[in-house]
């Protein structure tokens, strides 16, 4: 794996992380959307839209 890949993996951990930990609601079913779609970008080995939907991730469940 290269770093970049490293550095995104670890980041989808975190997400998950803290997806899995945050309260039932709109902020969390809206975070689910932006992870299911950073894995689909993962899938197609295109770290750029990944890591974005991670921040979109994240945001969401700011």
């Amino acid at each position: 794996m290269t770093p970049e890949q490293t550095k995104t993996a670890d980041k989808m951990k975190s997400v998950k992380a803290a997806w899995d930990n945050a309260p039932s609601g709109p902020k969390k079913d809206s975070a689910l959307k932006h992870y299911q779609a950073a894995e689909k970008a993962k899938t197609a080995k295109n770290d750029a839209e990944t890591n974005k939907e991670l921040d979109a991730a994240q945001h969401s469940l700011a």
